[in-house]
């Protein structure tokens, strides 16, 4: 007969992602998975694998609930940088306050823990900073277009650079950071990129 399952396993991807999100990865064990979905090991190894493979599926879910829908709205938005300005009050919003709350991005995390060195997990980071880069040169291409850069300003140089200050904000905001500070920062770069015709 069939295996059945008698948990959802989207439900229970939900809860792991949560605990990496929150933990990381080094310090999350699989007692702490077993405690905080009510499954047994078996059932986990079974339908995930072991660690390694939860981590990386949570990742993946991270990505598509988080990152690729804001990553998305942000390279289709014709407004140029204000969108950009719009994204990264969305991004210190998330991080500063309410639920997540100096939890950090789950990815950002990554690329500043341990397990950045699993080649799986390097591979899946880096298409992650390309899909950033990507989204954020598409915005920056409108307002070099509507005249919102400063002369010269490359769209590309500037995506990497703002996609770097994003990640700067995902961290230092998990270490601490105030809303406020960060905003300052990111208004400055904003300042350093436009031509001052934005309004």
């Amino acid at each position: 007969m069939p295996d059945i399952k008698h948990f959802d396993p989207d439900t229970v991807l939900d809860t792991v992602v949560r605990l990496f999100w929150r933990q990381g990865m080094a310090t999350t064990g699989i007692q702490d998975i077993v405690t905080a979905t009510g499954l047994n090991r078996s059932s986990l190894y079974a339908t995930f694998g072991g660690k390694q493979e939860l981590y990386l599926a949570a990742l993946h879910r991270y990505r598509e609930q988080w990152s690729r829908p804001a990553f998305r709205g942000l390279a289709e938005d014709d407004r140029g940088l204000p969108a950009v300005a719009e994204f990264f009050d969305s991004l210190i919003g998330v991080r500063c306050s309410g639920e997540y709350a100096r939890w950090g991005c789950m990815i950002s995390n990554a690329q500043a823990g341990a397990e950045n060195g699993d080649p799986d997990v390097r591979a899946f980071l880096d298409q992650h900073h390309e899909e950033l880069r990507e989204a954020l040169r598409a915005v920056l291409v409108v307002a070099g277009a509507e005249g919102q850069l400063a002369p010269g300003t490359d769209p590309a140089t500037a995506a990497d650079l703002l996609a770097l200050l994003a990640y700067g904000v995902n961290l230092r905001s998990r270490a601490g950071a105030e809303a406020g500070s960060l905003s300052a920062t990111v208004a400055a770069a904003l300042r350093s990129l436009g031509s001052g015709t934005t309004d």
